[in-house]
């Protein structure tokens, strides 16, 4: 039996979806850690570029919140400074560009800092599921998975939730089962292939 309590998420990537699904999931009574790079440039906030991404969102149409109050449930930060601070987390949502070596690099990441159990997944529509977890520890595949939202997130009731031959049976249906209940979401269970993603 898989036991598992999220109350607080690590998006990573503050871009249109990682804003989105931030939103949501702080409207769902979530406490949301959204990361991105940091900006490097001398005088500027290192967390402008998550900060930019949050404002954007309050300003929204359609409004990706319920509520523009529960935008206080999200801390913002970056890459650099505030990675270590997925070790406080129950679950990682990785939402950054569809490059797989742009997404290794932030798994590596993860990796090092991540707490064993937590649960990890990828909002990716494109790239095969299983191609994130090579080189990754037991511990890492286990609570690995797909949970890929639709754009906007807020609105569209669909939540793909697709598993590798590694993920654990019981994490795929406790997602398939947090999806349904407390996101709101129509959960469809979907299949990774070497190509594309289909519903079973």
């Amino acid at each position: 039996m898989f036991n598992k309590h999220i109350k607080k998420v690590a998006i990573l990537g503050s871009g249109l979806m990682g804003a989105g699904i931030a939103a949501h999931l702080a409207g769902c009574g979530l406490e949301v850690l959204l990361l991105d790079l940091s900006t490097g440039e001398p005088g500027k906030p290192r967390n402008a570029i998550a900060q930019d991404s949050l404002q954007k969102a309050l300003k929204s149409k359609p409004a990706p919140f319920y509520d523009n109050r529960f935008a206080g449930r999200i801390t913002v930060g970056n890459f650099e400074d505030d990675m270590a601070k997925i070790k406080e987390v129950d679950w990682i949502v990785e939402v950054v560009v569809e490059r797989l070596d742009i997404k290794k690099q932030i798994f590596n990441n993860v990796e090092q800092f991540r707490t064993p159990g937590t649960l990890v997944t990828s909002n990716t529509s494109g790239i095969p599921i299983h191609l994130m977890t090579e080189g990754r520890n037991e511990d890492f595949k286990k609570h690995f998975l797909g949970t890929h939202f639709f754009n906007p997130v807020r609105y569209m009731r669909l939540l793909e939730i697709i598993p590798t031959a590694d993920t654990d049976p019981a994490v795929t249906a406790f997602f398939m089962h947090f999806g349904d209940l407390i996101l709101g979401k129509q959960t469809v269970l979907c299949k990774d292939t070497l190509q594309t993603v289909f519903r079973f």
